[in-house]
């Protein structure tokens, strides 16, 4: 398969953004998602389609996130929302919430750029996804840690200081001889910015797009997944939304046991994200894909 290594990056790509955008609210089917060329008629057609320009771009930003990941950041928050999708302040007006317009547009205002003291975020896990495998996280035995539940997204001062921590680490283990590559594994570095952007939802809109495709970013950089054919997203959304959710939690309380809870589950999506590269790769061989 590895004269064929190109197009078993792109249909991961492709298999990742339809899980992601799923998660998201737009659960589409696959041949959807293929077919279609208009990602701009409705609000679940917006999700997918940022979420295909997320992943499509992923591999041209790693230059850049080893020593700017904020920048990085940036872009991957116009890229899902799209730069011909966003509202100016007068078309947004009435859309109220997050900074999304009539429509489910966001105001071009707040693109780009952490979200200000006055402008909330946008709530996680509106939309149901049923899990299709059994979660291996044992949530019951963190019944009872303080803190459990989601808390409220934290205030944009708090975001700010927490992504300039979060961007100061990454940027360290840019160099070679840094002992957080020895110490922090690829896989837990992944899992930390994956749940500390979910935690922060630094953004008014989509920050689960951009939480995933960072974490793909981090994969790719950290040498676990060099070649972007493993979908961790289609994992997490065959893992359903419940867990997803209870795990998180785990990882906003801050116990060592909600992050071992986090983690886990974490490496679980990526297992599953590997089962699929795997049935890419078996399809190629019988012609099928």
């Amino acid at each position: 398969m590895r004269r064929r290594a190109a197009e078993v990056t792109s249909e991961a790509a492709l298999r990742g953004a339809r899980a992601s955008a799923a998660l998201d609210g737009a659960n589409w089917p696959l041949e959807e998602v293929r077919r279609r060329s208009d990602f701009g008629r409705d609000a679940e057609a917006r999700t997918v389609g940022g979420a295909l320009r997320l992943n499509a771009e992923v591999g041209q930003l790693l230059g850049t996130w080893r020593h700017s990941p904020l920048q990085v950041l940036a872009r991957l928050h116009l890229l899902a929302v799209g730069e011909g999708e966003a509202a100016d302040g007068a078309d947004a007006e009435g859309g109220g919430l997050d900074g999304v317009g009539t429509g489910g547009r966001v105001d071009a205002s707040v693109v780009g750029r952490p979200r200000r003291a006055d402008e909330p975020a946008e709530v996680l896990f509106r939309h149901q996804v049923a899990a299709t495998e059994k979660a291996e996280t044992e949530f019951s035995a963190l019944e009872g840690t303080p803190g459990l539940s989601l808390p409220p997204a934290p205030s944009a001062a708090e975001v700010s200081a927490r992504l300039d921590t979060l961007a100061q680490l990454l940027a360290s283990r840019g160099g070679t001889k840094h002992p957080n590559e020895r110490t922090a594994p690829a896989l837990v570095v992944a899992a930390v910015v994956h749940g500390e952007l979910l935690a922060l939802r630094p953004f008014t809109s989509a920050n689960g797009l951009v939480a995933r495709a960072a974490t793909r970013i981090v994969l790719i950089a950290e040498g676990l997944d060099p070649k972007a054919i493993c979908p961790m997203e289609v994992g997490l959304a065959e893992l359903g939304t419940e867990a997803y959710a209870a795990a998180l939690s785990g990882y906003a309380s801050g116990t060592r046991a909600g992050m071992a809870a986090w983690i886990s589950h974490c490496a679980q999506a990526l297992r599953l994200g590997v089962r699929e590269s795997t049935a890419v790769c078996e399809a190629m061989q019988r012609g099928m894909a």
